[in-house]
């Protein structure tokens, strides 16, 4: 059974949140609305109706929260900055209430001796700027620059672990290209657009952080699969190159001053070497100390000559009679390791760190707890494959655990539940499930 201290004493434990997803009090104390906010009032684009309205209500229960975090024996706590809570109109005036009130989040951390860590882009963009175009609008990047400053200068005295953009393919192609994330925009040239932009924002984030923060430990995170052809055909070979192309190499690569992958693949042949200018590979550079990766599941590519552009169409797991969570998302800790292993691969990264990883069932309360030994079971599988690729003397230097507790899991509303802690979203009444005391346990056993 593997123990905590196998990681090394200074390796950090951790769970993260996100702003739009547990903050609630969307339309109060100044703040502006989000591109979530606006999605979610759109008919049929988030399960049941669902919105971020309340979601936890995390703004007036964060000591209650960060409580918790301490209990289950974590010492990181990453959570994100609404970029509309201390910008309501994505620029210009600020918001002081929402400067005070990450003020206050972070002062409650450093009270119960965790570490906070901060992300300043998760998915929420302020709506005012979406209406100039939002990431494909090539605008998009004065503003962003001047929010990450904002944040720099006004919390960098207490903060020294930033996260500049979470998932950026995450919310480019969900976003920008596929429709079902906000803003909901679709086809090729919005994503490749919003791609440049996003590109760029996470170098020029990471620059602004070096210059205003001393003894910063800045990163920005990614979220991998492993991509496996689903035979060993050419057609299926080629088409798990494409979409690793996108998953895996699209945002590292330009970071590490490689510029944009081309793949052997027409279509990002072009882009690449549209932005391949030295004035542009420059800009998109930046020597970040770690690379936060985000994993959930491999995905098995199959040649589709039916799907525009790709040619590529995911088996499912299910389909392969595989173990899968709720999400219908992969159990395969085996691939969780051969992505670390992808990524630790590229020798300008320094560091690496699991900024996120976890799992959604259908847990049920009963009483005052809730059983989910699934959950146990797949983070005592991941974290073993974690050990694996560090013991290998990769330089991982921590974990952190999606997430604390149920939330407002986007287009899925409040159906799929990922926490540590179950949430009851109509009293916002909170129990620890088995695997928050599972955790607790795990990280106590060698104090």
């Amino acid at each position: 059974m593997i123990k905590a201290s196998d990681f090394g004493e200074d390796f950090l434990w951790g769970v993260a949140v996100a702003a739009a997803q547990i903050e609630g009090a969307s339309e109060s104390y100044g703040k502006g609305p989000s591109i979530w906010d606006t999605f979610s009032k759109r008919s049929g684009k988030i399960k049941k109706g669902h919105d971020p309205k309340h979601a936890c209500d995390f703004y007036h229960k964060y000591k209650e929260d960060i409580a918790l975090v301490k209990t289950l024996g974590f010492s990181v706590f990453r959570f994100s900055i609404a970029w509309s809570r201390i910008l309501p109109y994505g620029k210009g005036a600020i918001n002081k209430e929402g400067i005070l009130f990450y003020h206050k989040v972070i002062d409650e951390c450093l009270l119960n001796g965790l570490i906070p860590y901060v992300t300043l882009y998760h998915w929420d963009l302020p709506d005012a700027l979406e209406d100039e175009g939002g990431w494909t609008a090539y605008s998009i990047n004065d503003s962003f620059n001047n929010f990450v400053s904002i944040c720099a200068k006004e919390y960098g005295h207490k903060v020294k672990n930033w996260i500049v953009l979470n998932e950026p393919f995450g919310f480019t192609s969900l976003g920008y290209m596929l429709g079902v994330h906000a803003p909901g925009k679709t086809g090729l040239t919005n994503f490749f657009s919003a791609v440049h932009h996003t590109a760029i924002a996470q170098a020029d984030g990471g620059r602004i952080l070096r210059a205003e923060v001393p003894n910063a430990n800045i990163g920005t995170s990614f979220s991998c699969s492993e991509v496996i052809p689903y035979t060993q055909s050419d057609a299926d070979i080629t088409a798990a190159k494409r979409i690793d192309c996108l998953m895996n190499r699209l945002f590292i690569e330009p970071t590490l001053g490689m510029g944009y992958p081309g793949a052997d693949w027409d279509l990002m042949e072009k882009f690449s070497i549209q932005h391949s200018t030295w004035r542009h590979t420059k800009r998109l550079t930046f020597d970040f100390d770690f690379i936060g990766l985000q994993n959930y599941f491999p995905l098995t590519i199959k040649y589709n000559a039916f799907i525009p552009v790709l040619q590529a169409w995911e088996v499912k797991a299910k389909s392969r009679k595989k173990p899968h969570t709720a999400m219908g998302w992969e159990i395969n800790a085996d691939s969780f390791y051969n992505i670390i292993k992808q990524f630790a691969s590229y020798p300008g990264i320094k560091k690496l760190m699991i900024t996120e990883n976890g799992a959604a069932y259908h847990d049920k309360v009963s009483g005052n707890h809730v059983h989910d030994p699934e959950r146990i079971a797949y983070f005592q599988l991941y974290l073993a494959a974690l050990l694996k690729a560090k013991s290998e003397g990769l330089n991982i230097t921590g974990y952190m655990a999606w997430t604390l507790m149920d939330n407002f899991e986007w287009a899925e509303g409040f159906n799929a539940r990922f926490g540590l802690v179950h949430t009851d979203f109509k009293t916002q009444h909170r129990i620890i499930k088995d695997s928050g005391f599972w955790f607790q346990q795990f990280l106590a056993s060698d104090l």
